[in-house]
């Protein structure tokens, strides 16, 4: 009778577990209501607005022209992009579906990955981190690479780990591929595939099986040369005006609150930082087992050459640091970070900073969506308070301005430099801080009609009581921020080139 009785008492916890497809299944649902939820709420920015209105063509090998002479990344996302823009359409939602798609799926992949490394509660603390970080779902709403950037070296770690756990030629050869895909995605995809490389170049017993890999996937990197030489580091140039000691600040910043987090201040990135240190620390403290520790040691390895590797060759002159870039290289940090956070025994202090992390991580997402001052620069608005205008008029904007202003008004293109054109309309649009000419008539016969503010993007209307001939350089130079200027007509403007005035 009382070995009866003991016998379900004991069994009792388990059936109170949940299955770990559950727990994977319910932070998957976390992660897309957080991505697909509010995909379309914020605006295009430029490098978003840029893809559908100057790299995307009808004929796939016109675009691909377009990225090697417009772009800066491999082709396989525009590829992804372009077949996307024929299926659903080129609006904020379609262009920004196969980011989500891949944000919620680097939840599953990282799962596995933290799995096979540590456990499940080490799964379960990664995937947790992943699926609520601002930095992932702040990318997985963008219509750009780095989603399936995170997503692809992602794939390639997990068959890293199930090459190290099992050498055999077929995990070998399906990590090759998925390194490869890695490489056509993003460039900076090399320097974590070189982390692990050295991983499994360290047990000699695999190290020609290794080998072979490590070469398949040397061969494609070398045949995308070609690619990165007509590309030339096209639209870099940002990053060497962006000192590096700033960068450096930013990458800590963007893993704790995203990359819209600075106007949040120091104060919101401490408290969401803290329980992580102390999580840390906890987990270093009790990290005994060896196994453990290699377990961290293998993720912390990958992020260090894919944050490192860039760094050094920034300060060797070979600068394109941009903590975007490093999306990826957070995916294996995370995993260090959920490694030592579940260290165990997980006692209730540990569980209690794990919650604190994701709570930090949760609100500062959750904010972003609420708060037009974290999100993307409001230019769809601005075109919406723009889009009743004279037929004859010019815009003028700063550069990041300029593709949005072509997206979402189509018909606008750049006035050549050094010519004229014939408006009574014009219509300055820029941010903060503004010049002290702002405000001020931009030219004879113009006087201010109105000023706007739309959530921080300020525009000033000039009109004229019958069209003016204004010059391209008096238009540029008047732009209202200080940053590079773009000057916009409609098509079909009168514009005369300098030669004809002459």
């Amino acid at each position: 009778m009382s070995a009866a009785t003991s016998a379900p008492a004991a069994a009792a916890p388990a059936r109170t577990r949940l299955p770990a497809s559950w727990t994977l299944a319910a932070l998957i649902a976390l992660a897309a209501g957080l991505r697909l939820s509010t995909l379309g709420l914020q605006s295009f920015w430029y490098d978003e607005a840029f893809t559908p209105v100057h790299v995307l063509h009808a004929s796939l090998w016109a675009t691909l022209r377009s990225v090697a002479h417009t772009e800066n990344s491999p082709p396989l996302w525009y590829v992804l992009a372009w077949l996307d823009v024929r299926l659903f359409g080129d609006g904020a939602v379609a262009l920004r579906l196969p980011s989500a798609l891949a944000g919620i799926a680097t939840v599953g992949v990282v799962w596995e990955i933290g799995r096979q490394l540590a456990g499940r509660r080490c799964a379960l603390a990664a995937a947790a981190l992943v699926a609520v970080n601002p930095l992932f779902v702040w990318y997985s709403q963008e219509a750009r690479v780095y989603a399936l950037f995170a997503l692809t070296s992602a794939v390639a770690t997990l068959c890293c780990v199930r090459a190290v756990r099992e050498p055999s030629r077929a995990r070998m050869a399906v990590f090759a591929l998925s390194g490869a895909v890695a490489l056509l995605t993003h460039y900076f995809s090399a320097f974590l595939l070189l982390g692990m490389g050295l991983w499994l170049l360290r047990d000699p017993a695999r190290r020609r099986a290794a080998l072979a890999a490590l070469a398949a996937v040397a061969a494609v990197g070398l045949a995308l040369l070609p690619l990165v030489i007509a590309q030339g580091g096209h639209g870099t140039q940002w990053i060497g005006r962006w000192a590096l000691t700033s960068r450096l600040q930013a990458i800590p910043q963007y893993f704790l609150t995203g990359p819209s987090g600075a106007p949040l201040g120091h104060g919101i990135e401490l408290l969401v930082a803290l329980p992580i240190l102390a999580g840390l620390a906890l987990g270093v403290q009790r990290a005994q087992d060896p196994h453990r520790a290699r377990a961290a040691l293998a993720p912390v390895l990958i992020a260090a050459t894919g944050i490192l590797v860039p760094l050094a060759l920034a300060l060797l002159g070979a600068d394109y640091l941009a903590p975007r870039n490093l999306l990826a290289a957070m995916v294996p940090l995370t995993l260090a970070v959920a490694v030592l956070l579940t260290v165990p025994p997980v006692g209730r202090a540990a569980l209690l900073l794990v919650a604190a992390s994701l709570a930090g991580f949760l609100a500062v997402s959750i904010d972003v969506n609420l708060s037009p001052r974290l999100q993307r620069g409001n230019w769809r608005g601005v075109a919406h308070a723009l889009r009743r205008g004279s037929a004859a008029r010019a815009l003028t904007t700063v550069e990041l301005g300029a593709a949005p202003l072509e997206y979402y008004l189509p018909g606008l293109g750049n006035l050549p430099r050094g010519s004229a054109v014939s408006v009574d309309e014009i219509d300055e649009t820029g941010y903060a801080p503004l010049r002290s000419s702002a405000g001020r008539a931009p030219a004879a016969g113009f006087v201010l009609g109105a000023r706007l503010d739309v959530d921080g993007l300020i525009i000033y209307r000039f009109h004229a009581a019958a069209p003016e001939p204004v010059p391209e350089a008096t238009l540029r130079r008047h732009v209202i921020t200080r940053a590079r200027p773009a000057v916009l007509v409609r098509a079909g403007a009168h514009v005369t080139s300098a030669a004809a005035r002459g």
